[in-house]
C-alpha cells in the first residue's frame, strides 16, 4: 500500500493511532464513498467513524434511538459491498426477558448516504414508539480521522422541507480549506427536526411494521453530490448494482478439488469488484482504488500492479487505469507535489488536509515505480489483444514516461532511476515499500537517498522490453533495437552493480554514495518476475526466497530474519504481503523454479483461509510453526487491491498461460500442485476470445481458440520472448 496524506503534507503507509479498523466494526464501500460504523448501525463520534465522501467525513455522528434508548444490536448481513442491513431490537422494558419490537436498519452508500429504518412489531397488539436519529458532522479530512485528531462538530440546525410529501430536513454546513460544505438529510413520513435530530411517532400495527427513509446528501460549493442509491427507487436497479451484477457475470469461474483456493479466488473477484470506482465525466474508464477503508482512490503503482494481475480476466481495468493515468500525467516542474515531466502520479486525493499541503492541487507525484511500470502495463496489454487503437492512442504517453525515466528518473546520468524526496513534507521512501524505515542495510543502519532500487531497475527493464515489443508490434525496426539495446544495457550494468556475490543476492538498491544496500529482502524476486536477473544468478535467489530465513511457511518476507532490522510485526521489514508473493511466484515460474513458486502459491491460499478467504493487504511474518495461523498485522488494509488481485496472480503463473497476439501466438504449460486438480478455469479473455482451460493429473485441455488463428505452444514462453 502506499502512503496517505495528513496535514501537512504526505507521510509514510503504515500504523497511525487509531486507523485498525475495530473488530466490532462495519465497513460499506461504494467508489470514493464509504462509511464506518458500529454493528448497530450507529457512527459514534470520538471513534473512528463516520460517511465519508471524497476524502472528506460528512457525518461524524448517525445514532438511532427507540424510546430514547440505542437498540440492541442482533446481527449484520452485508451481501453486497456497499449496502448492510443491521438487525437490532429495541430494549425490553424494565420487568420483562425480551422485546416485541425489532428494528431492521438497511443502509446504501455511494454519492452520500440512504437508510430505511424499519421497526417490526411481533406482537398482536399494537405498540407506539419513538424513533429519534441523531446526526452531526465536523468535515474533517479522511487522514485526520485515521490519525484519531478529531474535529469540532459543526452542529445541526432543522429547516422545513418543502418537500411535497412535508418531510422533515436537516442541514449541517461549514467552511472548511476555503469552500463550503453542506450535508442535507431529508426523510419522510414527516418527522420534527429539531437541534440535530429527527424524531417519528410511530404507531406499530400488532403484526405489522412501519418504515421511515432517510437520504443524507453531501454538497460542496453548492453542487450537490449524485446519490447513487435514492429514495424511492428500487435498490437492484441502481448503478452500482447493475455494475457488480455484470462484473459477476463477465468474471472468471474457478472449479478446484481444494475448497481453500475456490473460496479464495471467488472471494478476489467480489472484492475487486467492489474496488472499482468511476470517473463521474469517464463512466466507461474503470479503475481500481487501492484499498478499504483509508485507501479509496486512485493510486499509480497499487492500480497499476492491480490492472496487471488482472489481464487474464478484464483487459478493461488495464485500459481504464492508463488512460485515466495519462490524463494525470507530469506537465510542469512543481517541487510541492513532486509533479515532473512524463511522471504517473503516485495517488490522487481530494480532502481539505491535502489541498492545504500541495497548494490546492489532488494529485502528488512522488513515487519512483508508477512511471515504468505504466509502460509495462501498456505493453502488456497489447500482448494480450486489447483494442490496438487504444494501445495506439495511449504511446504517446508511454513516450513521454521513458523521457521522464531517462531525464528526471535518472538524474545523475549512471543508467539507473533513483528517486529523493524534492520537498521536506514528502515521502521519504518512494518504491513500494515506502515507509520511513523501509530501506536499510544488512546492520540495520537506514539508507540515505538518493536510492536506486533493485525492483525499480528491473520494472525499468521490462518498460524498455514492452517499448521494443510495441515498435515491433508497428513495424518500426529501429525503434526495435533502439529500446531493446537499452534494456541489454541495463541489464549489464544492473548485474555487475547490484550483484553480491559474497552473499549470493541482489542489493536492494544503491545508497547516497552508490554502495550496494546489502540487506536480504523480498525485492529479488521482482527482479527474477521482471527477467532483468542473469540465468546464473537466479538459482541462488530462489533458494534465497526460499530460505527458512525468508519463507514463513505462510509467505515470502519483506526482510529476511538474519538482518539486523527484522522484525515480523513491521510494516515493510519482516511482515508477508501477499502482492508481493505473488510477483515473487511468477519470477520463479518464469526462470524454470516451478517447485519453489507452488510451494509460495500453497503458503498464500492456506493463509487466505485464516482470514475468511480475503487476503488482507499483509500479516504478520512470524514462523508457521510458532503459531497455528497467520497473525495479522493490527492496520492491514482488507479488502485491498493487489491483495485481492494476488491469489488470481498466482493462479495465472502456474497455469504459465502467456500470449504475444501481435504475433498470433500462446504459450500455456500448467504446472498446478497436485491437491488443486481436477481444476476447471473459463472466463479467461484473449482478445474477443474467452477460453476455458481445464486442468489433470495426466494433462491439460484448452477450448475457445478454434477459428482463430492463434498458435498453440504447449510449454512455457521462454523468458527471451517477453
Amino acid at each position: 500500500m502506499s502512503g496517505p496524506w495528513t496535514s501537512p503534507g504526505p507521510h509514510p503507509a503504515g500504523p497511525q493511532p487509531g486507523s485498525g479498523p475495530a473488530g466490532s466494526s462495519v465497513t460499506l464501500i461504494e467508489g470514493s464513498t464509504f462509511s464506518i460504523g458500529d454493528r448497530a448501525g450507529d457512527i459514534v463520534p470520538g471513534r473512528v467513524h463516520g460517511l465519508f465522501v471524497r476524502d472528506t467525513r460528512m457525518l461524524a455522528r448517525w445514532e438511532l434511538t427507540i424510546d430514547g434508548l440505542p437498540p440492541e444490536p442482533l446481527t449484520v448481513q452485508q451481501r453486497e459491498p456497499y449496502a448492510a442491513t443491521f438487525l437490532c431490537r429495541r430494549p425490553p422494558r424494565r420487568g420483562r426477558a425480551d422485546s416485541t419490537l425489532l428494528v431492521i436498519r438497511r443502509r446504501y452508500v455511494g454519492g452520500g448516504m440512504r437508510e430505511d429504518v424499519t421497526v417490526r412489531n411481533t406482537a398482536a397488539r399494537p405498540a407506539r414508539c419513538v424513533v429519534a436519529l441523531a446526526a452531526d458532522t465536523d468535515f474533517a479530512d479522511l487522514f485526520e480521522v485515521k490519525a484519531g485528531r478529531s474535529r469540532k462538530l459543526v452542529g445541526a440546525a432543522g429547516r422545513p422541507s418543502g418537500d411535497a410529501g412535508g418531510g422533515g430536513e436537516l442541514l449541517l454546513s461549514g467552511r472548511r480549506g476555503g469552500r463550503r460544505q453542506e450535508v442535507v438529510i431529508r426523510a419522510d413520513r414527516r418527522p420534527s427536526s429539531r437541534e440535530g435530530r429527527l424524531t417519528w411517532r410511530l404507531t406499530i400495527p400488532g403484526n405489522g411494521e412501519q418504515t421511515v427513509s432517510i437520504e443524507v446528501v453531501p454538497a460542496t460549493d453548492g453542487a450537490a453530490m449524485l446519490l447513487r442509491h435514492p429514495r424511492g427507487e428500487a435498490v437492484e436497479r441502481s448503478v452500482p448494482a447493475v455494475e457488480l451484477r455484470e462484473w459477476r457475470r463477465q468474471g472468471p469461474y474457478v472449479r478446484t478439488a481444494d475448497d481453500s483456493l475456490g473460496a479464495t479466488l471467488q472471494r478476489s473477484v467480489e472484492d475487486l469488484g467492489a474496488l472499482r470506482i468511476f470517473d463521474p465525466d469517464h463512466p466507461d474508464r474503470p479503475v481500481v482504488a487501492a484499498g478499504a477503508p483509508w485507501f479509496m482512490a486512485l493510486f499509480g503503482r497499487d492500480s497499476l500492479l492491480t490492472s496487471w494481475m488482472l489481464l487474464p480476466w478484464d483487459t478493461d481495468l488495464a485500459v481504464g487505469t492508463l488512460q485515466t493515468l495519462a490524463q494525470r500525467q507530469g506537465r510542469k516542474v512543481d517541487r510541492v507535489t513532486e509533479e515532473e515531466p512524463g511522471k504517473i502520479l503516485h495517488e490522487v486525493r481530494f480532502g481539505p488536509a491535502t489541498a492545504a499541503a500541495l497548494d490546492g492541487s489532488s494529485a502528488y507525484y512522488g513515487t519512483v515505480d508508477a512511471t515504468p511500470l505504466f509502460v509495462m502495463v501498456l505493453g502488456e496489454l497489447a500482448r494480450w489483444g486489447h483494442d490496438d487503437q487504444a494501445v495506439a492512442e495511449l504511446l504517446p504517453s508511454a513516450d513521454r514516461a521513458l523521457q521522464w525515466i531517462e531525464s528526471y528518473g535518472d538524474a545523475d546520468g549512471d543508467g539507473f532511476v533513483e528517486y529523493a524526496r524534492k520537498t521536506s513534507h514528502g515521502l521519504v521512501n518512494q518504491g513500494w515499500k515506502d515507509s520511513w524505515d523501509g530501506i536499510n542495510f544488512a546492520d540495520g543502519t537506514i539508507a540515505r537517498p538518493p536510492i536506486a532500487l533493485a525492483e525499480v531497475q528491473g520494472y525499468t527493464f521490462a518498460a524498455y522490453r514492452a517499448r521494443a515489443h510495441l515498435a515491433r508490434a508497428a513495424g518500426d525496426k529501429r525503434g526495435e533495437r533502439h529500446w531493446r539495446g537499452k534494456a541489454a544495457a541495463l541489464k549489464r550494468s544492473f548485474n555487475e552493480r547490484f550483484w553480491l556475490p559474497e552473499r549470493g543476492w541482489f542489493a536492494v538498491g544503491l545508497d547516497a554514495d552508490k554502495r550496494p544496500i546489502d540487506a536480504l529482502t523480498s525485492n529479488i524476486g521482482h527482479c527474477l518476475w521482471t527477467g532483468i536477473a542473469d540465468t546464473a544468478k537466479a538459482e541462488s535467489v530462489a533458494r534465497h526466497l526460499l530460505s527458512p530465513e525468508m519463507f514463513t511457511g505462510w509467505g515470502i518476507r519483506t526482510l529476511a530474519s538474519s538482518m539486523a532490522a527484522y522484525n515480523p510485526m513491521s510494516y515493510h521489514n519482516g511482515s508477508v504481503w501477499p502482492h508481493d508473493n505473488a510477483l515473487c511466484a511468477a519470477g520463479l515460474v518464469r526462470y524454470g523454479f516451478v517447485r519453489s513458486a507452488q510451494q509460495v502459491a500453497e503458503a498464500i491460499i492456506d493463509a487466505a483461509a485464516h482470514f475468511g478467504y480475503r487476503l488482507p493487504e499483509l500479516f504478520c511474518g512470524f514462523d508457521r510453526d510458532d503459531f497455528t495461523a497467520p497473525v495479522p498485522y493490527p492496520t492491514s488494509c482488507s479488502p485491498q487491491a493487489w491483495a485481492a488481485a494476488a491469489p488470481l496472480q498466482l493462479l495465472h503463473a502456474l497455469l504459465r498461460i502467456a500470449p504475444e497476439l501481435t504475433a498470433s501466438r500462446l504459450w500455456c504449460a500448467p504446472a498446478l500442485p497436485r491437491r488443486y486438480l481436477p481444476l476447471r478455469v473459463s472466463g479467461l479473455r484473449l482478445s474477443r476470445s474467452r477460453l476455458t482451460i481445464d486442468v489433470e493429473e495426466d494433462g491439460w485441455d484448452l477450448a475457445g481458440l478454434d477459428g482463430t488463428g492463434i498458435e498453440l505452444i504447449g510449454s512455457p514462453r521462454p523468458s527471451r520472448a517477453g
